[in-house]
């Protein structure tokens, strides 16, 4: 004969069903909060947004204003790419005035090809429009692919090299 359906047996089987959401809701949460993929995302939108601000950086300087320039090209590098850099200021101060250009990239998109949260290394491309502007000749553009490495440091994400992306021609043949 069945048991028959009472308020103490209601009673039990509410608290065993709220007691068992709330044990899956906790651990639910707890793994979630502790989840590494969450913090790998936060670090790869950082990766992505140094990596692009800093291969426009790189790409844009003006003649009427090169100090500031050349001072924000070396803030957005490190390593073997910072040093390169101030080894060549002089020239390029020097190029830059004497053809009296102005240079301009826009980031066309990026992405991150590369993250080693742990090493603190990460790679990206990212695809510009370069616009170049001189006295002598009309200003012309051209769109670009840049590899960019990044490493992070104190002051957060910087680029420690760079070159530009070899570009497929419609043979197959690398240019």
């Amino acid at each position: 004969m069945p048991r028959a359906i009472t308020p103490t047996r209601t009673a039990l089987a509410l608290t065993a069903a709220a007691a068992t959401a709330a044990i899956w809701g906790g651990t639910s949460w707890y793994a979630a909060a502790n989840d590494d993929s969450a913090a790998f995302a936060k670090s790869r939108d950082e990766v992505l947004a140094a990596g692009e601000q800093g291969v426009q950086n790189l790409q844009t300087l003006d003649y009427r204003d090169i100090d500031d320039g050349l001072a924000t090209w070396e803030s957005s590098a490190t390593g073997d790419l910072l040093t390169e850099l101030k080894g060549g200021r002089a020239d390029f101060e020097k190029q830059v005035k004497s053809a009296k250009s102005v240079t301009t990239a826009k980031v066309l998109s990026g992405a991150v090809t590369e993250l080693d949260d742990r090493a603190g290394k990460a790679s990206v491309m990212v695809a510009v429009r370069i616009t170049v502007d001189t006295a002598k000749e009309k200003p012309g553009s051209k769109e670009s692919r840049i590899l960019g490495e990044l490493t992070r440091t104190d002051d957060g994400w910087k680029l420690s090299a760079l070159s530009e992306a070899p570009v497929e021609s419609a043979t197959g043949a690398g240019q």
